[in-house]
């Protein structure tokens, strides 16, 4: 049965999250190397540049990034098997939320909103995910090719651009399968959700910070 406290407490989970979500991307723009996104970001660039000046350093390249290939195929995974899961809950009650005398707009209840919510998160993780396996697959040529020959200088710039916009996919999308953790303990109970929205937020407060990294030469 929906109530006024149960809609406050769900708008609560959500408003606690983005807060903390609004906050992180206005730190990184002002403080990039303190923070993990940005600064692991920064990391993979130099990591790709470093082992394009190493010669016989393909194989190792190589390597590396099937393990990162690896990891967001995981993280999709997941996500596809989490989004399947949702559309069965959520079905019935978009199903029962229709009006019976056909309006075409479902009648909106604090259950569904966080099922919608919840499919949102899931959708998102599976799409950063699978973008970021793109992303690590073609990085995977780039670093194969011989250190010395004309296409792998060719392609070097795009190389490190990719290393980038692949980690920063990844981190993402993991952070998007994360923040269902909150939404799915808001929907066991109401007022469980601020609780477990607080929880996280303190938890990535820690992770998000990296500690020990000197300025750029």
């Amino acid at each position: 049965m929906d109530t006024t406290a149960n809609w406050l407490a769900a708008l609560a989970t959500l408003l606690i999250l983005a807060v903390y979500e609004l906050r992180l991307a206005w730190a990184q723009r002002r403080r990039p190397a303190e923070l993990a996104r940005s600064a692991h970001a920064s990391l993979r660039e130099e990591w790709f540049a470093e082992v394009s000046a190493q010669r016989g350093s393909e194989i190792l390249a190589v390597q590396t990034l099937r393990n990162s290939l690896m990891s967001a195929t995981m993280t999709a995974s997941t996500a596809v098997l989490g989004l399947m899961g949702t559309v069965t809950l959520a079905a019935p009650s978009l199903h029962g939320s229709f009006a019976a005398d056909g309006s075409l707009l479902p009648h909106l209840t604090t259950r569904l909103a966080l099922e919608l919510t919840l499919l949102a998160l899931l959708f998102a993780s599976l799409v950063s995910s699978a973008m970021a396996v793109r992303y690590f697959n073609h990085l995977g040529f780039i670093g194969g090719m011989p250190v010395e020959s004309t296409g792998r200088k060719r392609w070097a710039a795009t190389g490190q651009a990719y290393a980038r916009r692949a980690g920063l996919l990844y981190a993402w999308g993991l952070r998007q399968l994360l923040l269902v953790a909150p939404i799915l303990a808001s929907m066991l109970h109401p007022f469980a959700g601020p609780i477990a929205a607080l929880v996280l937020v303190a938890v990535l407060s820690g992770f998000d910070r990296v500690v020990g990294v000197g300025p750029p030469p």
